[in-house]
């Protein structure tokens, strides 16, 4: 038998890809082994893309276990047609800030065109997949679990467009790195629907982007689309993200480690207001400040006995971002027991003691707080003076209607 170079190539990718196919069912730390949708895929030697002209929804996340990138291993293999990258917001291989993207160009690496994806929605974004000339689409992003959290409105926008252009669309799973237990918060009123929030569904989701996947197609779509999915093996939803064995990127510039994810459905919400949530620091959405604040915001966010949480005084001067180059006080967010951390509870007491404890909190005057929480009504309950569990308790009837939909698109145990 020969093998051309680009099958060599090819079955060295395959090697690393699949290296999970004849690893022990735990690691020798003890980790569970995960394999994503991916390895599954390659591992059945990609006939759900036969016959196929492929184009792929991908960022820096889409790698291997040997960290080596998806696109780069399919496009050396012969048994997959592959023809073009569609990149999200960051780009396909993550070269922009938050609010941007890489635009059209082609891959110095495999010569594969790259279109832009960023911002586009409905019959625009279709007709960059009529133009791309694929026939099917695969999406393969890792995702962090919170609503505002871009990609899986990518993931949507691109099924709508798939749908419209008469393309086949077929999702890789990955895990939700801060477990798939519950969901949690606020779910969104449509009419704030924004690219930070498209659809009814919770703050903090609790689901991985197979299972969002088969949701937005069964409850949200006008239109369906032709969708395939390929779910991981080895997951379960207590998992957190260091029990898969798989190895982490950085899905954004600020999203660097798990630990981020974990408190990002929360703390994000200080984007809303005027207080920095750690962007250009090495901690983001861990660190949260202002000029002018004190020890006491940090003192009466300890005074709620939050679980599995606590919050040190802090002072940070971030590089770019809100106050760059000044030094700000605020509180550095330490979670010591995640399998009982509320990451959206803590999010709005931060919030409701931040606005008791420093006179010159403020929203933002474009009120993004209520896009990313999905109505008006967290900001309006505490401007009114309401505690953390008033806040909390007012969306449960909206959340509990929520979780009973999306018990019926759960694929893991």
């Amino acid at each position: 038998m020969s093998l051309s170079r680009r099958g060599l190539l090819a079955a060295g990718g395959a090697v690393g890809a699949l290296a999970a196919t004849s690893a022990p069912a735990a690691a020798r730390d003890g980790r569970s082994r995960v394999r994503t949708g991916f390895e599954r895929l390659a591992a059945d030697g990609y006939g759900l893309l036969s016959g196929e002209r492929v184009g792929v929804v991908t960022n820096p996340t889409g790698i291997t276990r040997d960290a080596r990138h998806i696109v780069d291993v399919m496009h050396a293999d012969d048994r997959v047609d592959l023809v073009a990258v569609f990149g999200p917001e960051h780009g396909f291989r993550g070269t922009a800030q938050a609010g941007g993207s890489e635009g059209r160009y082609d891959d110095p690496a495999t010569g594969l065109p790259v279109f832009d994806t960023y911002l586009k929605s409905g019959q625009p974004l279709a007709d960059v997949f009529t133009a791309s000339g694929v026939d099917t689409i695969v999406f393969d992003i890792q995702d962090v679990g919170a609503r505002f959290y871009t990609y899986i409105w990518t993931l949507y926008d691109c099924m709508v467009a798939a749908s419209l252009a008469g393309k086949r669309f077929v999702v890789l799973d990955r895990p939700n790195p801060v477990t798939g237990r519950a969901a949690l918060g606020p779910v969104l009123d449509r009419a704030f629907a924004t690219f930070v929030g498209r659809e009814p569904i919770a703050q903090a989701h609790g689901m991985t982007v197979v299972e969002l996947a088969r949701l937005f197609n069964g409850e949200f779509l006008t239109q369906p689309v032709e969708l395939e999915t390929v779910p991981m093996s080895g997951w379960r939803r207590r998992d957190f993200y260091d029990a898969t064995g798989l190895p982490w990127v950085p899905p954004s510039p600020n999203m660097p480690t798990p630990e981020t994810a974990l408190v990002y459905s929360g703390t994000c919400l200080f984007e809303g207001t005027n207080l920095s949530e750690g962007r250009g620091t090495t901690r983001p959405f861990e660190l949260l400040g202002a000029e002018g604040v004190d020890r006491a915001w940090a003192e009466a966010a300890n005074a709620l006995a939050l679980p599995g949480v606590r919050f040190r005084e802090a002072y940070f001067a971030p590089t770019f971002s809100k106050f760059q180059g000044k030094t700000v006080g605020g509180v550095q967010v330490h979670v010591h027991d995640r399998e009982v951390y509320d990451p959206v509870r803590t999010g709005i007491g931060l919030l409701v003691t931040a606005k008791r404890s420093w006179s010159g909190f403020a929203w933002r005057s474009d009120h993004w707080i209520d896009k990313l929480t999905g109505s008006t009504r967290v900001r309006t309950l505490i401007d009114a003076g309401a505690g953390t569990d008033e806040v909390v308790g007012a969306w449960e009837q909206d959340l509990a209607a929520f979780r009973a939909v999306r018990k019926g698109y759960l694929s893991y145990h």
